[in-house]
């Protein structure tokens, strides 16, 4: 299967220009000090349901047939993009089945529920909720969205990496929270067209990195998912993966993992020094940098992918030690 290009991103700009925000991108003080250049943080954490996902599942639902639509849409999610798939459906009138694991937070489900869409909770993995997708496009004719490994979506998700190049011209390198992919590979599609001498730099958790596992095998394979801080993280790549697979082994030049510890420091420093609500999966460019993990030489771009933290946790984080706060409970739900 051929990569998503270039200009499939730039069509797919023009294309959701008007249903998705163009996040800030900022300058941090105290990254730039601890880093000797500087950092900005691009906080798609701030579109209207908090997280990246709402351009990919907004770009693959505005490119759907109307026989697609009508049929209605399902997919599987550790929540974000069970969300954003949500809010893109609510606003084409569209039905929406929403299937997730018992591991994603309450906040995350109940947040997709209030966008009217149907939530199925199957199993406790993503691989679980997958297998109830299926299901339903073999028993319902449903039209599945992928949460990652769909050309619509990759391309969705690789505007923001236009953003950057505009807002930036000069970057040098870019963090991206690192999970099945469609982020990465579309992030890195979009810099390395309009910036080749930038670096991509996938980050992810140490517990339950299926991509990087991946990578190192030189195929998709099955890795046990995991409670982490960084729940949006989790999940597999799967074994028949068409697009991401390829594209983050071309295109990212590194991988980073970060401990469970670095993460709630990252959550911690968002809130404490940059004033931004951000959950964990949206944090571990922070933690990286943080821990003393990349090796930055010039412009740095923070990808801050999302906000959708339990608030209780997310007080626990900021008012404890990292040991302290997942002691007390911050990797359960």
């Amino acid at each position: 299967m051929s990569a998503v290009r270039l200009d499939r991103i730039t069509h797919a700009q023009d294309r959701i220009a008007a249903r998705v925000r163009r996040t800030p991108l900022v300058l941090s003080l105290s990254l730039s000090a601890l880093c000797r250049a500087p950092v900005h943080l691009k906080l798609e954490s701030r579109q209207p349901t908090g997280s990246f996902k709402l351009r990919g599942a907004t770009n693959a639902v505005l490119s759907l047939s109307n026989e697609a639509r009508k049929r209605g849409l399902v997919t599987a999610s550790t929540g974000n993009h069970g969300r954003a798939l949500a809010h893109a459906a609510k606003a084409e009138g569209v039905r929406a089945v929403v299937c997730m694991s018992a591991l994603v937070p309450g906040n995350k489900v109940e947040a997709v529920r209030a966008l009217g869409a149907e939530v199925r909770i199957v199993g406790r993995s993503q691989d679980d909720a997958q297998d109830e997708v299926e299901k339903l496009v073999r028993e319902e004719g449903l039209t599945a969205i992928p949460p990652f490994d769909h050309a619509d979506v990759i391309a969705g998700q690789g505007t923001m990496g236009l953003e950057i190049a505009d807002a930036l011209a000069d970057t040098e390198l870019v963090l991206v929270p690192l999970s099945g992919g469609g982020l990465a590979a579309g992030i890195a599609a979009a810099i390395k067209g309009r910036l080749p001498q930038a670096r991509v730099i996938g980050i992810s958790m140490e517990r339950g990195a299926a991509m990087h596992k991946s990578l190192r095998a030189g195929k998709p394979v099955l890795v046990e998912e995991l409670e982490t801080l960084a729940d949006s993280l989790g999940g597999g790549i799967g074994l028949t993966n068409q697009y991401t697979f390829t594209m983050c082994r071309d295109l990212l030049d590194d991988i980073v993992l970060v401990s469970e510890d670095e993460i709630a420091e990252g959550i911690r420093h968002a809130f404490v020094a940059e004033g931004e609500t951000v959950e964990g999966a949206g944090s571990v460019g922070i933690a990286a940098l943080l821990a003393g993990k990349i090796d930055v030489r010039g412009p740095t771009v923070v990808v801050v992918s999302g906000r959708n933290i339990d608030g209780a946790l997310h007080q626990r984080i900021v008012d404890a030690s990292p040991k302290a706060a997942i002691s007390a409970g911050g990797l359960g739900r």
